[in-house]
C-alpha cells in the first residue's frame, strides 16, 4: 500500500506519536487503511487540520471529540 494520501512527514510523525492518543490511534488505522483526513474531518466535523494535528500527537482531541472519534474507530473496525 502506497499511503498516496498521506506525506511521509506526517505517517512518520504518527508512527513515533504515543499511541495511548485517540487521535493518534485514529491516525494509525487511517493511514493503514487509506482512508481520507478529509473523509475523517467530515465525519467528526473539525477541520482537516485538526485531523492532521491528532494523527501526528500535536493536539489531543478535546472531550467532546472522543465519542466521535470512538465511535468513527468503532465503525471502521
Amino acid at each position: 500500500m502506497d499511503h498516496r494520501g498521506y506525506s511521509k512527514r506526517i505517517m512518520d510523525a504518527n508512527a513515533k506519536a504515543d499511541a495511548s492518543s485517540l487521535g493518534v490511534q485514529l491516525g494509525r488505522y487511517c493511514i493503514e487503511n487509506d482512508i481520507s483526513a478529509v473523509e475523517i474531518a467530515r465525519i467528526v466535523r473539525v477541520s482537516k487540520m485538526t485531523i492532521y494535528k491528532w494523527f501526528t500527537g500535536e493536539w489531543e482531541p478535546r472531550p467532546q471529540y472522543l465519542t466521535r472519534i470512538e465511535a468513527v474507530l468503532k465503525t471502521l473496525m
